[in-house]
């Protein structure tokens, strides 16, 4: 059977590697999903016509029972702790609930442009990035140009709308291209939980569930540029504004408040979303990662989940 399986879903990849996971069913049941199917956790290799191929990505497995129970006194709507190295996941909360996602959106964005520029690579600042709302760098020159980094800085650090509005129409022509670019990839990953409206993630229409956020998160840790970026506190840059520099903060509180190991990710938020996080901590040569959605106190539940995670045996 799981031949047939697998016969079948061959010719659909493009560039990829089919396998099973599981899931729970309502029963409590493990049931095993093709990639791709309802588990809306698996990870594919797709093919951009202007970049080279990424590597794989393996899913988050779903399999098996938590590995340890955790509480909270007021419950994020949904929730996922595991390691980004094997994708074993350690403990869940309706991991596979559709729900806003706010600016955890940035994160698909992030990926995007990393693979379609190059680091030194000029940004001119058009019209429409300039109409953002929400959060923003907030001094865009128009018409000028702004190195690739410096935008990505913005977007990651100071999860600015109006940097990813002008990342988007250079890598795409249009934020609607570049959108559309987004929901191709999502669907190439296997991600059925996850829809996107903007490269921002102001609007409702940006959803995914805790699982599929796994899965980028699992992606964007392994681009260099990412990486280096995320793990920052602050950052002072060159900027064609009058003094020449710009300086960014992090919105990551636990990076805010020196949590121990903390190397990224994302936070998030919108009042149909609520707080969200994607928080990633190293220690020991182990890598974890919590993913919160609509959560009351995302720094305090994220550290509560790392460090609980940390002190189980791998």
């Amino acid at each position: 059977m799981l031949a047939l399986v697998l016969a079948l879903l061959a010719p659909i990849g493009v560039g990829v590697a089919a396998y099973l996971t599981f899931v729970r069913d309502e029963r409590g049941a493990a049931v095993p999903v093709a990639a791709g199917g309802p588990a809306a956790n698996s990870a594919l290799v797709s093919q951009t016509p202007k970049t080279p191929v990424p590597p794989a990505a393996p899913a988050v497995r779903l399999q098996g029972v938590d590995a340890f129970r955790l509480h909270f006194r007021q419950q994020p709507r949904a929730a996922l702790l595991f390691d980004v190295e094997t994708g074993d996941v350690l403990w869940r909360r309706q991991a596979l609930r559709r729900l806003p996602m706010a600016s955890l959106t940035k994160i698909m964005t992030a990926i995007l442009v990393v693979e379609r520029t190059r680091p030194r690579e000029q940004v001119r600042v058009g019209p429409s990035a300039l109409k953002y709302e929400g959060s923003g760098v907030g001094i865009l020159p128009r018409g000028r140009k702004v190195p690739v980094e410096t935008l990505m800085h913005g977007l990651l650090l100071a999860s600015a709308n109006d940097a990813a509005i002008a990342l988007a129409g250079h890598v795409a022509g249009s934020e609607r291209r570049f959108v559309r670019s987004m929901n191709r990839r999502a669907r190439r990953l296997g991600l059925r939980c996850t829809r996107f409206a903007s490269s921002h993630g102001l609007q409702r229409g940006n959803r995914s569930c805790a699982a599929d956020l796994a899965v980028l998160t699992r992606i964007a840790v392994r681009e260099k540029r990412i990486r280096r970026i995320v793990r920052k506190r602050q950052s002072n840059l060159r900027f064609p504004v009058k003094g020449g520099r710009l300086s960014l903060y992090t919105t990551n509180p636990l990076l805010r408040s020196g949590f121990r190991g903390t190397i990224g990710l994302k936070t998030g938020y919108t009042n149909p979303a609520g707080r969200c996080l994607v928080a990633v901590a190293r220690r020991r040569g182990r890598t974890l990662a919590a993913v919160l959605l609509n959560s009351p106190d995302p720094a305090r539940q994220a550290a509560k989940m790392l460090d609980v995670g940390f002190r189980r045996p791998r």
